[in-house]
């Protein structure tokens, strides 16, 4: 089965084999585009478009045609953006905070549901409402330690962090147990999307995925 035509569950199991997400906010589509168009060069198969950028949806669209990538929508915050991003073409839906309403639709719109939580209370919620992981945010706040001390008493939690993971300490995220991680302004720089540099950005996800694999050859 292609990843465009995941339903929920094995949109989850795409999301656990990939590890890393290329997530783009910007204030240009046409920018947004063509960043995210170098981070796929550079080997990211799992991205997201936050909601916060203009044409997020169009970007969905045209992005979800590519039938070996698995595309999200970031930040949502509503039931009807929710509709529309699916509609669009998204196979999981983020969002900084957890909405038991959007967490319910994702499920009845069989796609993935990945809400935002901080405090390990926030973090079991989520998960007893259905999400499928649940993204740890900001994650710099406690960094990998933070990761640790949850993970310690509540190992059934997939937790999914981003702010705060950079290419230097994503690897250890992950070995402390993350399900997966969350490249923004690491992977996506503002000077460099300023300067329309996206051979910068190909290196930058270039370098992340070989350093991906080779801490999965390692294991």
């Amino acid at each position: 089965m292609s990843m465009g035509q995941a339903g929920r569950h094995e949109t989850a199991a795409a999301i656990e084999r990939e590890r890393i997400s290329a997530i783009i906010r910007a204030d240009d589509q046409v920018v947004a585009g063509e960043a995210m168009r170098a981070a796929v060069d550079g080997g990211f198969r799992m991205i997201e478009f936050t909601l916060t950028t203009p044409g997020a949806f169009e970007l969905i669209t045209e992005f979800s045609r590519r039938k070996d990538l698995l595309v999200g929508a970031g930040t949502v915050l509503t039931v009807e953006q929710a509709r529309t991003a699916v509609a669009a073409g998204a196979k999981f839906l983020v969002s900084p905070i957890c909405d038991p309403i959007i967490v319910a639709l994702a499920a009845s719109l069989d796609v993935a549901c990945i809400p935002g939580a901080y405090t390990p209370t926030e973090m079991e919620t989520a998960s007893r409402l259905g999400a499928d992981f649940v993204k740890v945010f900001p994650a710099a706040a406690g960094g990998v330690g933070f990761i640790e001390a949850v993970l310690a008493p509540l190992p059934h939690l997939r937790l999914f962090p981003t702010a705060g993971v950079t290419p230097e300490n994503f690897v250890d995220f992950l070995t402390a147990g993350c399900a997966g991680v969350g490249f923004p302004k690491p992977l996506f720089g503002a000077t460099d999307l300023a300067r329309r540099d996206f051979a910068a950005i190909r290196i930058r996800a270039s370098e992340i995925t070989r350093r991906l694999a080779q801490w999965g050859a390692g294991r």
